[in-house]
């Protein structure tokens, strides 16, 4: 397995440059992220998967995408026999917390990137888009192809993303930006995303936030600091010191460890940067769980 990329936030650093050029723009799918390849460990090799972070087996499921790659192996094992250093990264849709997608909609794995480990490279969605209905393998479609977008631009692609939503639910999550010529400015390849208003305003009343509030001061520490860096840095850290694989019942702990983090080795940073704001701590603590979750979505 190869671990994917964290998509950042349009306007982060991080993606700094992306819509000079060619940009595609997707349906955001409010899932979990998988994996399927061809592990090659033992013998022909045979049809493998993961979430984002570690390999999945029966008693790891991912909330059941490996039930569901057992379920539909020959499918995926064809693919593989005929392109087998590809990488297939997709959204398994199981629930979160959008629940507006139709009933037919869940628990399948839609692709939205093939990498073809041999170039080291992601394959552009004109590519690979034969090779998926070649096999009959579900996908997220494209929205728009688009020259030098622009933020303003995009945003009204937002409302136009009714991939698998019910008719008369609205829109879904947001939407995905990628650029397959760029590379940011840490020599990474990196791609970004715009959520809606409606969505992120429902994830904030779910914590008692008050609806007037457009961005609190806590969400943004909690999107600042807690980083995919950071959790993989102390999920690694307690794995080490308990010399086991990672379990469930470290939840807690990894939660307690981030927090801890953020208060005792960022709060000057956070004060120099936010300008000396009035933080309510009970509220950051409940976006720092929001953003923990939102970016680690396997762990739980």
């Amino acid at each position: 397995m190869i671990k994917y990329m964290h998509i950042e936030r349009l306007g982060n650093d991080e993606v700094e440059g992306i819509l000079n050029g060619t940009v595609y723009v997707f349906p955001k799918l409010d899932g979990t992220n998988g994996q399927l390849f061809l592990n090659t460990d033992f013998g022909d090799g045979f049809v493998d998967c993961a979430s984002r972070n570690r390999e999945l087996n029966i008693e790891n499921t991912n909330q059941g995408f490996w039930n569901y790659k057992e379920n539909n192996y020959s499918l995926y094992l064809d693919y593989f026999q005929k392109y087998p250093h590809h990488i297939l990264y997709g959204e398994w849709l199981v629930p979160h917390t959008l629940k507006t997608y139709t009933k037919e909609a869940w628990n399948k794995f839609y692709v939205f990137d093939v990498y073809d480990i041999q170039s080291g490279k992601f394959i552009p969605y004109d590519e690979y888009l034969s090779l998926l209905l070649e096999f009959n393998i579900p996908f997220i479609p494209l929205i728009a192809k688009i020259e030098n977008a622009t933020e303003e631009y995009l945003v009204k692609f937002l409302d136009q993303n009714t991939f698998l939503v019910e008719d008369g639910k609205g829109s879904g999550e947001g939407i995905v930006i990628k650029n397959y010529d760029f590379i940011n400015k840490y020599r990474r390849v990196c791609w970004a995303k715009l959520v809606r208003n409606e969505f992120k305003e429902e994830n904030k009343l779910e914590f008692g936030v008050p609806e007037h509030e457009l961005i609190p001061i806590e969400l943004k520490i909690a999107q600042e600091f807690v980083t995919e860096g950071r959790l993989n840095k102390v999920r690694a850290k307690i794995i080490l010191e308990l010399g086991t694989a990672w379990r469930s019942e470290y939840i807690p702990r990894y939660l307690n460890t981030v927090w801890f983090e953020i208060i005792t080795e960022e709060l000057w940073n956070i004060l120099k940067k936010f300008k000396n704001p009035k933080i309510n701590f009970q509220d950051l603590n409940r976006f720092v769980i929001k953003q923990i979750k939102e970016i680690d979505k396997e762990s739980f």
